[in-house]
C-alpha cells in the first residue's frame, strides 16, 4: 500500500509515534472492525475508529434515531430523528473520513445470523444495551474465535473488558447467564450521563486500534471499571473458569442461541 499525500497528511499523528508508524497505520487501514449497536457506545467507538482509518466498519443496528437518543449517542443529530441508525452512523463517519467504506448492516442480531455477520471482520465492538445480545455476541465470537470489547454503562458507571481468543475469559466465565428480569434496573429507570458513554466507547475503541496495530496490553484478563463521580477507574483480575459453558475444557455450548429479551437493560 502506498500512501497518498492526502493519506499521510491525514494521519501523520499516528505515524510519527514509534508504536504505530506506517506500519501499524497500514494495519489500521487493511483492517475491518464491527460495531454492534449503534448507540451510546457505539457512536464514540464509530467515530474515533473512522477517524483512526480502519477500512471498512460494520455497523449493525435495526432501530431509528430517536430524539432521547440524542443526549449520549453523538453519532446522530436533531436532523436525523426518525431515520435508520445505521445509514445515520454511516453519514457521519464517512463525513469524518471519506477513505473508509461503511458496511451498513440494518438487522436485528440473533442466532440465526450473527455467525454470518462477524465471520468476515476482524474484531467486533459489543455496543448493545441488552443481556441477550451481550451473551449471543460473546457465544458467537468465541465459537468463531473473533476477539472483541464488551462494555456496559449505567448511571454514572461503565465496564469494559476484551476477549481474544486462548488470552483469557470470555464475558460468560465473568457472567455465567443473565439475570432474572427486573433484577437491574432498565436504561429509562436507571438513566446514564451521556459523556459516559463517551469515555468507555472511545475505550472500546483504543482496544480495537491496540489489537489491530498490535501494540500495548489489551483489557484481556481483566475488568476494567469507571465511576465518573468520583472520577476513579479499577481494573478487576478476571480468571478463565475451566467450567465455562462456551470457552471451557468441556464446553456445552456448541451454537449461538437467544435468550427470551425482555426490556432494554445494562450490564452493570
Amino acid at each position: 500500500m502506498i500512501f497518498s499525500n492526502a493519506q499521510m497528511e491525514r494521519y501523520s499523528r499516528h505515524i510519527i509515534l514509534k508504536e504505530v508508524g506506517v506500519k501499524g497505520q497500514k494495519r489500521l487501514m487493511e483492517s475491518r472492525v464491527l460495531i454492534v449497536g449503534a448507540g451510546g457506545l457505539g457512536s464514540p467507538a464509530a467515530l474515533y475508529l473512522a477517524a483512526a482509518g480502519v477500512g471498512v466498519i460494520g455497523i449493525a443496528d435495526a432501530d431509528a434515531v430517536d430524539l432521547s437518543n440524542l443526549q449520549r449517542q453523538v453519532l446522530h443529530g436533531a436532523a436525523d430523528v426518525g431515520k435508520p441508525k445505521v445509514d445515520s452512523a454511516r453519514e457521519a463517519m464517512e463525513a469524518v473520513n471519506p477513505d473508509i467504506k461503511v458496511n451498513a448492516h440494518r438487522i436485528f442480531v440473533n442466532a440465526n445470523n450473527v455467525l454470518d455477520l462477524i465471520e468476515n471482520y476482524d474484531f467486533v465492538i459489543d455496543g448493545t444495551d441488552n443481556f441477550p445480545a451481550k451473551f449471543l455476541i460473546n457465544d458467537a465470537c468465541v465459537l468463531a474465535r473473533k476477539p472483541f470489547s464488551h462494555a456496559g454503562i449505567i448511571r454514572f458507571q461503565g465496564q469494559l473488558m476484551t476477549y481474544v481468543p486462548g488470552a483469557g475469559p470470555c464475558y460468560r466465565c465473568v457472567f455465567e447467564t443473565p439475570p432474572p428480569p427486573d433484577a437491574v434496573p432498565t436504561c429509562r429507570q436507571a438513566g446514564v450521563i451521556g459523556a459516559v458513554a463517551g469515555v468507555i466507547g472511545s475505550l472500546q475503541a483504543m482496544e480495537a486500534v491496540k489489537y489491530i496495530v498490535g501494540i500495548g496490553q489489551l483489557l484481556t484478563g481483566s475488568l476494567l471499571t469507571y465511576d465518573a463521580l468520583a472520577m476513579e477507574f479499577r481494573k478487576l483480575k478476571l480468571p478463565r473458569r475451566d467450567d465455562c459453558a462456551v470457552c471451557g475444557d468441556s464446553p456445552s455450548i456448541v451454537k449461538p442461541f437467544d435468550y427470551e429479551a425482555t426490556v432494554c437493560e445494562v450490564s452493570l
